[in-house]
């Protein structure tokens, strides 16, 4: 079966950044996510940005919807709002008690294009939801969220508990141990990571993977599983831009309800 999040060929995701990822790994950590471009100015050199380029990468994310500008100040635009959410959701993700039942997530409407399938699945997926066959989803029932009331209009839904073992569905739904290997990946080269570009990076890989993480309840989890950790070590860089922004904490960290019925963004 097709796994739900399968790991990348590179367990830890690593890429370059450029120019427009420093950016946005900026703003998404801030809230809320604007800033100043003589702010920006002065957090993307370390970075290996100058301020040619980032003038040139500032234009650019206007013209294409990434970005608002107001006088000197940059923000985010409405669509990536979502990304934020998301992301802050990844690193301090709310849970409950799991008590064996699981969330089954049915979709009932016909009819529907191919971008209406493929933004249904985005939000399912970033509600944690695995597919198991086309057009049933589920998940331990341990998240401390609503469903989105638009789901509902779409889908059926109902609590459930499946004959398998819940340990071996949720490792077919997700193969935890794979995503386990990627984690631990990750916090090795951020250990030993030492340049700002390099450190960037690979926080940027564990955004992505920490938004992969099905945050499974303890019993359905590998042992060691390095999840707290990576958010750990995530939590911690955001502390390090927080204080080369010289915001509270309050201001760089999660204040936005990630649940909120909008569309989501890669």
């Amino acid at each position: 079966m097709r796994m739900n999040v399968p790991a990348e060929s590179d367990p830890a995701g690593l890429r370059p950044l450029s120019a427009r990822s420093v950016v946005l790994s900026l703003l998404l950590g801030v809230h809320p996510p604007q800033l100043p471009v003589k702010d920006l100015v002065r957090l993307v050199e370390p970075f290996g940005v100058g301020a040619s380029t980032l003038r040139a990468a500032l234009s650019r994310m206007v013209s294409a919807g990434d970005l608002r500008r107001a006088d000197a100040v940059y923000r985010l635009s409405d669509r990536l709002l979502a990304r934020q959410r998301r992301q802050d959701d990844a690193v301090h993700p709310r849970t409950r008690a799991w008590d064996g039942d699981w969330e089954m997530v049915v979709i009932t409407a016909t009819g529907r294009g191919p971008a209406e399938r493929a933004d249904l699945r985005a939000r399912l997926i970033a509600l944690r939801l695995a597919e198991l066959r086309e057009g049933v989803w589920l998940r331990p029932a341990n998240l401390d969220r609503p469903l989105p009331p638009a789901l509902h209009r779409v889908t059926l839904t109902c609590t459930a508990r499946p004959d398998e073992p819940p340990r071996e569905l949720a490792a077919r739904l997700w193969a935890p141990a794979d995503w386990a290997a990627g984690a631990r990946s990750l916090l090795d080269r951020a250990a030993a990571a030492e340049h700002p570009a390099a450190r960037l990076a690979v926080y940027a890989a564990a955004v992505r993977h920490l938004l992969a993480d099905p945050v499974l309840p303890d019993p359905l989890l590998p042992p060691d599983w390095p999840g707290e950790a990576l958010r750990a070590a995530y939590a911690g860089f955001r502390r390090e831009l927080a204080g080369a922004l010289g915001a509270s904490e309050e201001e760089y960290g999660p204040r936005n309800d990630p649940f909120e019925d909008v569309n989501t963004a890669d």
